[in-house]
């Protein structure tokens, strides 16, 4: 969506991410000294060693380096990881891993020109599922999928005491949010998203914005009712930035649809 098609008050990135953080998970060390060998679906084969609690070492093919990372345990014995690249800062991947079922879904984000796809939203996310060490040798549990789960849910997420939002999950491509409390309150908007179930009562959910070129991949667990990601956008200065954010989740109803005549 171009400049003109943006409403004159609408808030930046920067504006509503200050103190989205408040109510997300702590980062754990706990992957530190570890190294994973990831393969995905796709044939794409990553290696990642935690050198420190912020420093990750990877290598892909012929691509190697060492960046920033944290990890959160956002589920028992599964891991958050957010990644972002010094040499493209356009780009960021998280991984959902579970090391005791060997299962792994990637999440590769990227800000696109603002000229590459017009009409669609500035941040591409690639979704992708895998699996941790050989892959000749079956993981167990559940494989990550696309879902239909969330499909008529209505839930409020609270960042913060100043950041409550209400999501409406609306089919399987679309959602609607509406801020009731914060910087953005009376702001709302549908927008595109992408719901994977990584194993019973978690699920993994990520946003596109049209109006401001900012992306959104948040793990959920109904267990505990966190959700727990990050956000990827520009920010008013122009600059890319990955920012933390969480909440406690509250559901509020469901809408149940007749067969034949549930959403996409």
């Amino acid at each position: 969506m171009n400049d003109q098609a943006r409403p004159a008050d609408w808030k930046h990135f920067d504006d509503f991410s200050a103190g989205i953080a408040t109510n997300r998970l702590p980062t754990t060390d706990a992957l530190v000294g570890q190294n994973f060998k990831i393969t995905l679906d796709d044939d794409r084969q990553i290696d990642l060693a935690f050198t420190a609690s912020d420093t990750v070492a990877w290598s892909e093919a012929d691509k190697a380096g060492a960046d920033w990372y944290e990890a959160l345990e956002v589920a028992p014995g599964v891991f958050f990881i957010n990644m972002v690249f010094a040499a493209s800062s356009a780009e960021d991947e998280a991984f959902i891993v579970a090391p005791a079922t060997r299962r792994v879904l990637s999440v590769r984000e990227r800000v696109r020109p603002a000229d590459e796809a017009p009409g669609e939203p500035r941040v591409a996310q690639t979704y992708m599922p895998g699996v941790l060490g050989d892959p000749k040798v079956a993981p167990t549990g559940f494989k990550p999928a696309p879902t239909r789960d969330l499909i008529g849910l209505t839930a409020h997420y609270e960042y913060s005491p100043n950041h409550l939002y209400e999501h409406v999950y609306l089919s399987a491509e679309r959602y609607a949010w509406q801020n009731l409390v914060g910087v953005q309150r009376g702001h709302g908007d549908v927008d595109l998203a992408t719901t994977y179930k990584f194993a019973e009562n978690q699920y993994v959910f990520g946003f596109r914005e049209f109006i401001i070129p900012v992306a959104s991949l948040f793990f959920y667990d109904w267990d505990s009712m966190r959700s727990t990601g990050k956000f990827l956008g520009v920010a008013s200065t122009g600059a890319i930035e990955n920012k933390p954010a969480g909440a406690f989740i509250e559901k509020k109803s469901v809408t149940i649809y007749a067969e034949g005549r549930a959403p996409v």
